[in-house]
């Protein structure tokens, strides 16, 4: 189907860029990659009773196309799910843009990247998919695409990025059959998710200012949406028999900056978090407002070795309203919740073997994940991938904690076409 799907875009390009004269003549490229992935548990087996967090072959289908002032972009993958036993396919990216002098547009489905963080997102307010990279899928595989035009424009004192999205795309979040996770309201399986309707209020709207300020990346944000994690509503506070799971409403105003320091690179960022609808922090089935901020440094321990540190931290707005709203039963959050990374790469054998080390551990929740690995280029074709998802420490509710019987080892092998 997907290749069925290539071609037929490919058809379109070809009579969308008039190709059938020298005159109008456009670079067309077709790549993409055939794929094992495959993640198994050591810790414990699944929910499911199984053993394989990940199973799949995959193929990918990459069509580029370019004719000025225009150029054509499809990304789509299909795949063999041997967990659930079926096939799949999925349109990751795929939009036309428009380049002029002083501005251009990105229209259809795009990955879009904002802020400074490693792993950690403060004004990047896109989803994510966190089953990917818990499962052990390629780093790629952790940014959704989203539906919808972003506009960019360029007037000279500094640059503007507008996006607009109609249809709203939540996190995924891991696999409930797949990963062991806390749920205080386990025994209630009556639920429905409601995501916003699609409507001219719900439209998610989000803005990016930057400039060059003295050798400093300077950014300030907004975004207007909803939080992409979704809050639980019972029919009944004190004894639920349904549950809701909706997605409630978000302001988010940030700022970035990012230079060199001390022979390396420092990253700073910070974002209000908005709750729209529970500014006061009185009802505990909505997250309160917080405030967001990340400090982190990169640089060059000695050739083609790197270290990057991070501080990450989430400060929960109307604290005391938040305890007193609490339900009997349900875990209590910190006020100050903060993670510390490390991430680590070395390149060996001319840059055909790398070793990497990423981190995260909590000083508040004292949990942790760990993700080392390995990588090797056979060929510019042909590259495989070792590597270990470890959680462990805090609470069984952490935010870690909770995954500590969910600890895989995965591998990846990749032919590039």
């Amino acid at each position: 189907m997907i290749i069925i799907n290539a071609a037929r875009c490919l058809f379109i390009l070809i009579c969308f860029f008039g190709l059938c004269t020298p005159t109008y003549a456009a670079d067309i490229s077709l790549h993409g990659f055939l794929q094992g992935n495959y993640s198994a548990g050591v810790a414990a087996s699944n929910p499911d009773g199984g053993d394989f967090k990940l199973a799949a072959e995959r193929f990918q289908l990459k069509l580029d196309a370019s004719k000025d002032p225009l150029h054509l972009f499809i990304k789509a993958d299909g795949w063999y799910d041997h967990v659930d036993q079926n096939w799949a396919s999925e349109l990751r990216e795929g939009y036309i843009d428009y380049t002029a002098n002083k501005w251009d547009t990105r229209i259809g489905r795009q990955v879009i990247t904002w802020g400074v963080g490693d792993l950690v997102f403060i004004n990047d307010v896109f989803p994510k998919d966190y089953e990917a990279f818990f499962s052990g899928r390629p780093l790629e595989y952790l940014k959704k695409g989203v539906d919808g035009a972003k506009i960019g424009i360029y007037p000279g004192f500094a640059s503007f990025e507008l996006v607009v999205i109609p249809a709203f795309t939540p996190n995924h979040f891991p696999d409930s059959q797949r990963f062991g996770m806390f749920d205080p309201l386990s025994q209630i399986t009556d639920r429905k998710k409601e995501k916003p309707s699609h409507s001219l209020e719900n439209t998610e709207i989000a803005l990016r200012a930057y400039r060059d300020i003295a050798g400093v990346d300077a950014s300030l944000y907004y975004y207007r949406g909803f939080f992409r994690q979704p809050s639980i509503m019972p029919d009944n506070p004190i004894i639920p028999a349904k549950l809701t799971l909706l997605y409630p409403k978000l302001s988010v105003y940030g700022a970035s900056l990012q230079g060199k320091a001390l022979d390396g690179v420092l990253s700073l960022e910070a974002g209000y978090y908005d709750s729209r609808q529970d500014r006061h922090g009185a009802d505990p089935m909505l997250p309160n407002a917080q405030t967001r901020f990340l400090a982190g440094y990169q640089r060059q321990l000695w050739e083609d070795c790197t270290v990057g540190v991070q501080y990450y931290a989430e400060y929960m707005h109307d604290y005391s309203s938040y305890k007193r709203s609490l339900p009997p039963g349900f875990p209590q959050e910190r006020r100050l919740h903060d993670l510390v990374s490390i991430r680590l790469t070395q390149f060996l054998l001319h840059q055909t073997l790398k070793l990497s080390w990423f981190s995260f551990w909590s000083p508040s929740d004292r949990d942790y994940l760990l993700n080392p690995e390995i990588k090797y280029n056979f060929s510019d074709h042909v590259w495989a991938a070792i590597g270990g998802m470890v959680f462990g420490g805090g609470k069984v509710w952490s935010q870690f904690g909770q995954f500590d019987k969910n600890d895989n080892v995965y591998i990846q092998v990749r032919y590039e076409f």
